[in-house]
């Protein structure tokens, strides 16, 4: 470790951040002013050291102890947060916010943040033409923090036929106040140097085709059980969550590493990158590009008798916003729709998409002095994982990104439904979570993809040599679990000639489809063979390092019988995701009519 905080492997070290009470437990509040959504491009570290300490680029410290305010804010029509949230403030479901731990955070347009951030670095290396000095300067600017702090991993995909994989970015924006420009953008004077929030949370699936692109937005309230997580920094160890906390606590858990592996425990999705960003950067950055177009249904001012709302103040029809105007849009509550987090959400999803057209569109974009100021931007906004630490890495990121066409992008909100103030998700969300696993486009374009029944290479040993385990997985939100279901496939197992299958009677599993997993490439024969035995589809084998041996983990679909019958698929996103196609430019926010002027 060296001086500057720096460590050899040239991630940052930070500082401890104290434990998140989950929902059942008392928290401390923050943001009266209801700072906003954290920002994409924020220029801070992203971190503020403790008082009376040096700073470190990256973190903020704990001021004078203080907890993290998880519970702030609510998805609520007009719910106004313990804090005071004045527009979904402090730390909106989707809101972008200020650098946290490990520095700036991708605001709730997560599109908009990595593709700011990422056609930036494509554009400056590809036209600005500045030189290997420069080169290294953009390099210095980016922050970085460890990909994953949880213990659990999930398993990447398997390519497809063309060696193929799809990527899987987490965009995180912070809450942090931890400079003067984040606490101007942001309120909330008493917050300083306290434990940011994650904010904005959208998840972005590059297909492996590299045809089209889905973006997941979790609201911030949303009810989670947030992983271990064990800070690469100094070692603390932040334990599982007994109860079900806002996922927005996961980054006071270690970094943004914890919020990765708290969605990658949700959604069973592989997660490759992340990129997290602050106030500041959505200001900065939405200068940086001249504007970005966005509509309204009527004339709108962000503005309750009481002082509370984002101040957005704009006529009717379209208007393209920059610096602190398109801040307040993007943490807009009082005045969209019903005024909860749900509606600021798609309000950002619009405001991503204007975006990307917009860099895909504009002329001025040629400019080398241009591109060289939304290269700086950009790369001092931006915390990444160590796979993106260099502007060469972003280029070329950014050029997979660019091969999809706006008309391909899908933007949606995680189906939810409310739990009190906090929303939960819903069987829908685990719909919208598998289409993404299995890199199912969500605009329903995929017309020649259909579920691989590709058999192994690997050739399967004799049926009686194969050791399988058997769980029970018919548990379900409303049914308790079949009786006797491991013991009864087992059994047919073993008719069939599977004399090493047993019944794990141990745990409690819930698993919609029936499936039957696999830890390594030289199983993946046996596990299929086992499917084949059953009639169940070998698009149903999956590998997952979850599983020691073959395990096959009966769904709720098989609850009787000894015959399974596969489900007829149904790969539709559902109406719940609240889908906006990124090429829609006729999208108008409606506006609450008690907010008209």
């Amino acid at each position: 470790m060296t001086q500057s905080g720096v460590r050899e492997d040239g991630t940052r070290r930070g500082v401890r951040h104290e434990p998140v009470p989950d929902e059942n437990e008392p928290t401390d509040t923050r943001s009266p002013d209801g700072a906003g959504t954290p920002a994409a491009g924020a220029q801070t570290p992203g971190r503020a050291a403790a008082a009376g300490g040096s700073k470190t680029p990256g973190r903020a410290a704990p001021a004078g102890g203080s907890k993290s305010s998880g519970q702030e804010g609510t998805s609520g029509p007009g719910a106004v947060s313990p804090d005071g949230d004045t527009d979904g403030g402090g730390a909106g479901h989707n809101g972008l916010g200020g650098g946290r731990r490990r520095g700036g955070r991708p605001p709730r347009r997560r599109r908009a943040l990595k593709w700011s951030a990422v056609v930036l670095a494509v554009l400056i290396l590809g036209t600005a033409g500045t030189g290997y000095f420069y080169y290294r300067h953009l390099n210095g600017n980016i922050k970085k923090d460890a990909l994953n702090l949880g213990d659990n991993k999930v398993a990447a995909p398997t390519p497809n036929a063309a060696g193929q994989t799809p990527l899987n970015i987490l965009l995180i924006g912070s809450d942090a106040r931890d400079t003067e420009e984040n606490q101007k953008l942001g309120g909330a004077r008493e917050t300083f140097g306290a434990t940011p929030l994650a904010d904005v949370q959208m998840l972005l699936h590059l297909s492996a085709d590299r045809t089209n692109m889905s973006v997941i937005s979790m609201p911030r309230d949303t009810l989670v059980k947030i992983p271990k997580c064990t800070d690469p920094d100094d070692g603390k160890v932040y334990a599982a969550t007994q109860g079900r906390t806002m996922t927005n606590q996961s980054l006071g858990h270690g970094g943004p590493g914890c919020t990765v592996a708290t969605w990658q425990e949700l959604t069973g999705i592989h997660i490759d990158h992340f990129i997290m960003v602050d106030f500041a950067g959505v200001v900065s950055m939405a200068d940086a590009v001249g504007g970005v177009p966005v509509c309204v249904d009527a004339n709108i001012h962000s503005r309750t008798s009481d002082g509370k709302g984002s101040g957005l103040k704009l006529e009717k029809g379209t208007s393209y916003i920059q610096g602190e105007q398109a801040l307040q849009w993007l943490r807009t509550r009082y005045g969209f729709e019903d005024g909860s987090d749900l509606a600021r959400a798609k309000a950002q999803h619009m405001y991503m998409n204007a975006m990307v057209r917009q860099l895909r569109e504009n002329a001025t974009l040629s400019s080398p002095n241009k591109l060289r100021r939304l290269a700086e931007e950009a790369t001092r906004a931006m915390t990444v994982d160590p796979g993106l630490d260099t502007v060469r890495k972003l280029y070329d990121l950014s050029t997979e990104l660019r091969k999809v066409e706006p008309k391909r992008i899908t933007m949606t909100t995680m189906p939810n439904r409310y739990v009190g103030a906090r929303v939960e998700p819903t069987e829908d969300a685990e719909q919208l979570f598998r289409l993404v696993r299995e890199d199912i486009a969500l605009d329903g374009k995929d017309k020649t993809k259909k579920a691989e029944e590709k058999a192994s290479t690997d050739p399967a040993a004799a049926d009686d040599e194969i050791a399988v385990q058997v769980r029970n997985g018919t548990r379900t939100d409303t049914l308790a679990p079949a009786s006797g279901r491991a013991s009864t496939v087992a059994g047919l197992l073993k008719e069939e000639g599977f004399t090493e299958a047993v019944a794990d009677t141990d745990g409690s599993w819930s698993e919609d489809r029936t499936v039957v997993r696999y830890p390594s490439a030289d199983l993946e024969g046996d596990a299929q063979r086992v499917a084949e035995a059953l009639g169940i589809p070998l698009s149903s084998v999956k590998r997952s390092t979850d599983v020691s041996g073959i395990t096959l983990v009966v769904g709720a679909d098989w609850r009787t019988g000894t015959d399974y019958k596969a489900p007829k698929r149904n790969d539709r996103t559902p109406k719940s995701a609240d889908a906006l196609n990124g090429a829609d430019d006729k999208a108008c926010m409606h506006v609450n009519p008690g907010f008209t002027w």
